[in-house]
């Protein structure tokens, strides 16, 4: 049973499942390995903007790595997605526009998984204070 301001178990179920996998995801394809590989990743970045490798590398390591960590918790999800949409947005749209969307595909599966969680929010099933708010509020 569920009152005005909670959410049936399989509605947090799915959201912590798409969570979990999209975030670890992004994690292990995208941003580890900049981590990991950061040298040499300053040397193939793109740099749609002309900021500079250094300029591109970290707003990209922000999003994938810094942001995936804060939405596996459940912290400041909606707000932590946007930088991952951003960057998402730049690199289908800006670095690889010719690419069809059989070759895009997985950027476009996490654009629709982190947009998904912008606008539903972390669900319950999260720590910290906004798990809280939520229960008492209903925020997302």
């Amino acid at each position: 049973m569920t009152t005005r301001f909670s959410q049936p178990p399989r509605i947090n179920a799915g959201l912590f499942f798409l969570r979990l996998t999209g975030c670890l995801l992004l994690l292990y394809v995208h941003g580890l390995p900049k981590v990991f590989h950061f040298s040499e990743e300053l040397t193939r970045i793109e740099d749609p903007f002309g900021l500079g490798p250094y300029m591109s590398l970290i707003p990209a390591i922000f999003a994938e790595v810094i942001c995936p960590i804060f939405i596996l918790f459940g912290l400041f999800t909606r707000l932590a997605c946007l930088p991952i949409i951003g960057v998402l947005l730049v690199a289908m749209t800006v670095v690889h526009p010719g690419w069809s969307i059989a070759e895009g595909q997985f950027g476009w599966l996490l654009l629709i998984i982190f947009t998904t969680l912008a606008i539903t929010g972390a669900g319950q099933w999260r720590i910290g204070s906004d798990a809280r708010r939520e229960v008492r509020y209903g925020a997302g």
